[in-house]
């Protein structure tokens, strides 16, 4: 089993955060923003994966830090179960529709973290999500995985469904990137040696 699970306390958050990469999607999340709650789960059934996390913090200020240190912990968690990344596929792509919303999604687990967003985003809020929380989430994740990112907003009209399209695609593009290909055997997918 490729597990790990990470804690992190600090002045602002607590977060405890365990994650099974080769589960089945099962999902136990205690986060007090409903709709990063609503986006976890369908990144980790669409990925795969099992989830639990259960987290708090200053929320009283706004959700920005929460935001930011579950993206934090689940970078480090994905980067520690995956150990050396012998005989992972290592690069995802996925698009996914929402209704009239359209998103790409394509990653490289490659110890090089790197974040491009690209696309528009539909003024407005989702409940007390605010938009540009999704670049600071998906930021906090990269940096802390070593992973390059590339989420691309092709067109869409509903902030909801934009959004969601993103993280499931993330969930995806995620579990094709951490699948074992048999090709690859015990080695690593690089000519470098070593991710």
């Amino acid at each position: 089993m490729r597990s790990a699970q990470i804690k992190r306390v600090t002045n602002e958050t607590h977060i405890d955060l365990k994650i099974n990469l080769d589960g089945k999607g099962d999902v136990n999340l205690e986060i007090p923003l409903a709709f990063l709650t609503h986006m976890l789960t369908l990144t980790a059934r669409h990925g795969f994966f099992d989830l639990e996390i259960e987290a708090r913090g200053d929320v009283d200020v706004d959700f920005h830090h929460l935001v930011e240190d579950i993206g934090i912990t689940l970078g480090q968690a994905v980067n520690q179960a995956l150990g050396d990344k012998k005989g992972i596929n290592r690069y995802g792509s996925v698009i996914v529709p929402m209704d009239e919303a359209l998103v790409t999604v394509v990653m490289d687990l490659c110890s090089r973290p790197c974040l491009v967003l690209q696309g528009e985003l539909p003024s407005g809020m989702i409940g007390d999500f605010t938009p540009e929380l999704m670049e600071e989430f998906f930021r906090a994740f990269t940096n802390n995985c070593g992973a390059t990112l590339h989420v691309i907003i092709h067109y869409g009209r509903n902030l909801h469904h934009i959004v969601e399209a993103v993280f499931k695609a993330f969930g995806r593009a995620l579990d094709q990137a951490t699948q074992i290909d048999e090709r690859i055997g015990d080695t690593i997918l690089s000519t470098k040696g070593i991710l």
